[in-house]
């Protein structure tokens, strides 16, 4: 193995080892908090995936205050680290699940979601067990969670017969303001309740058709602070204050955050966490007292983030390491791969419009596969994540598109195939599959060692998630892995074999793949930004949303296969990896089906 590849391999793995010791050290508060990483069956009789967060403080003579936090649609439990490492600083037990149908919990028909017998999708299950903790003190149980999570939250509190919930923090979420006769009503009743309605949320918050950030200001946001009556002719509140009255002899308090943030951007704010760790401790008090503004969370998460780049680097890294062998060293190429000097006038000019009318059509390519994905996962049982076939469905239609440029720039060239490495000699493509699989096999072994030994993963935001996953989700990115083989392997030949020349760099490459879901969020969000409603409003919020890792992993599938095209002149090793891996990160964060 040449020192170079031994190099790459090492410093890819100390990228690795410095991003989960870091990412454990600050999740954990430097060791004052244990975490319990734990399946069980509820009261629903469903298996529900969490984790358990136990202060040092927390004793069966010293009974802690708990919380239960709850992801969004689409999401998982660590999308709720901003939170749930702060409760555990100040003192709270906390219990972040994963609920049923999303991360590794157990799936059940989405329709059966808020039946009462799957108690709030699992949250009310997630409040009883908590409950029956012996360093629990069970007259301060709190929940809260973004966006679905809040859903449950106000269903468990709508099923909390036995009175278990203390407060509730709805994040990105209405609360119900109206009984079933249509008059105001006080859902909370005598329990402390908060919301945070972001002013660009993408979903909620709107009344008669006015936009979210005007919120604040509608019967519904004034009813709410005012305790669930009529607020006409009461002075009108504010956000960012709290409100307290008595009722049936007991003060509860009532507040609304009103920041200027986007839906998607409430689970990555260090404004949300102040306002949220202020309403916990105004209702539940905190064993440990710390600022609202003292968080360190947003370390985990560059710890986190620090990861994604350690397991490209390895992905990069463990390739040129294994085309040492002498299995595999026959893929090398015999000497540095080139651009060419020069495309032909015409096949320059179909390149460049390759590259624009790519861009353009994967905007109308993209609704398309949106329509395709949820209509064809309600039809298809193989296929029945809806945001996976969705995502999948504009995949292969970009795909296709460029296999069919592709053919076009070969009728105006002299391109030698084989001289490209766009077609492989005998036997060459099986030993790219087997490289292919090894690689990746071996990147993701990092992000199960890194769950095992730190209970850590790599993600940042909603750019990216790499996380350690259940055998079960193998059969799903199996069903949809064809969608994304097409797309990744034919821009790869693409890029690499085709208009990879000496005015064509690798930057362009990636501009043009970035600019097309680039143009799209620009559109929906210059839009929502000026009038309060997205381009083909509401159907499109969930559309830009699931764009945000896109504009990231199209460039640098882009710059991962060319580098190993450069070392390799095989375009197909690079495209099966970045397929697999991107096909991977989309069905393990989404619903499990």
């Amino acid at each position: 193995m040449k020192l170079k590849a031994k190099s790459l391999v090492i410093i890819s793995l100390i990228v690795c080892l410095i991003s989960s010791l870091g990412a454990c050290i600050f999740q954990s508060d430097f060791g004052r908090v244990e975490y319990h990483d734990m399946t069980f069956v509820t009261n629903s009789g469903h298996e529900l995936d969490a984790l358990l967060l136990v202060p040092e403080t927390a004793t069966p003579e010293n009974k802690a205050p708990a919380i239960v936090v709850s992801h969004g649609w689409y999401n998982n439990r660590e999308m709720q680290d901003l939170n749930y490492v702060e409760y555990a600083r100040r003192g709270y037990v906390v219990l972040a699940i994963s609920m049923y149908g999303h991360g590794d919990s157990e799936a059940i028909e989405s329709n059966t979601w808020w039946d009462d017998e799957n108690n709030a999708n699992g949250l009310y299950d997630g409040v009883k067990y908590v409950a029956s903790l012996p360093f629990v003190d069970t007259t301060k149980i709190g929940v809260t969670g973004h966006s679905n999570g809040a859903l449950a939250c106000r269903e468990a509190v709508l099923q909390d017969s036995e009175g278990l919930i203390a407060a509730a923090l709805l994040v990105s979420n209405d609360a119900v303001y109206y009984d079933e006769d249509g008059n105001f009503y006080n859902q909370f009743g005598t329990r402390d309740a908060a919301i945070v309605a972001c002013q660009y949320d993408e979903f909620f918050h709107r009344v008669d058709g006015n936009p979210p950030r005007e919120y604040i200001d509608q019967v519904t946001a004034q009813s709410f602070l005012h305790f669930g009556v009529d607020p006409t002719g009461l002075e009108k509140r504010t956000a960012g204050e709290f409100y307290a009255q008595k009722i049936d002899g007991e003060t509860a308090i009532r507040a609304i955050y009103n920041p200027a943030i986007t839906h998607p951007w409430a689970h990555f704010s260090g404004d949300v966490v102040s306002f949220s760790t202020d309403f916990f401790y105004r209702a539940l008090g905190a064993p440990i007292s710390l600022e609202h503004t003292n968080q360190i969370w947003q370390f985990k998460a560059a710890f986190n983030a620090l990861g994604i780049v350690g397991f490209f680097m390895f992905v990069v890294a463990a390739t040129f390491a294994l085309l040492n062998l002498p299995y595999f060293a026959v893929l090398k190429a015999e000497a540095p791969v080139t651009p060419w000097p020069a495309l032909e006038d015409v096949a320059k000019k179909k390149a460049r419009r390759r590259s624009f009318w790519g861009a353009v059509w994967s905007i109308p390519f993209y609704f398309i596969g949106f329509i395709i994905g949820f209509v064809g996962s309600m039809l298809i049982a193989i296929w029945n994540q809806g945001g996976s076939f969705a995502i999948g469905a504009w995949s292969l239609l970009c795909g296709l598109f460029t296999i069919g440029t592709i053919r076009k720039i070969r009728k105006h060239t002299f391109i030698d195939r084989y001289e490209r490495g766009a077609k492989l000699g005998k036997g060459m493509m099986f030993r790219t599959i087997v490289l292919a699989l090894a690689v990746v096999t071996s990147a993701f072994l990092l992000v199960f060692l890194s769950d095992y030994f730190f209970l850590t993963d790599y993600r940042l935001w909603c750019f990216a998630t790499i996380r350690a996953f259940e055998a079960k989700h193998l059969v799903k990115v199996l069903c949809f892995l064809p969608f994304w083989l097409v797309y990744y392997i034919a821009t790869s030949v693409c890029t690499n074999c085709y208009t990879y020349t000496k005015r064509s760099s690798v930057l362009s490459q990636m501009f043009w793949v970035f600019i097309g879901p680039a143009t799209m969020i620009a559109i929906q969000y210059t839009k929502f930004f000026i009038t309060g409603k997205m381009v083909l409003d509401p159907i499109t919020g969930i559309m830009g949303i699931w764009l945000f890792p896109i504009v990231v992993i199209l460039p640098l599938s882009v710059l991962i296969s060319h580098t190993i095209y450069k070392k390799t002149k095989n375009p197909y090793i690079g495209g099966i990896i970045m397929a697999i891996t991107a096909c991977i990160l989309t069905v393990t964060n989404t619903l499990t089906g």
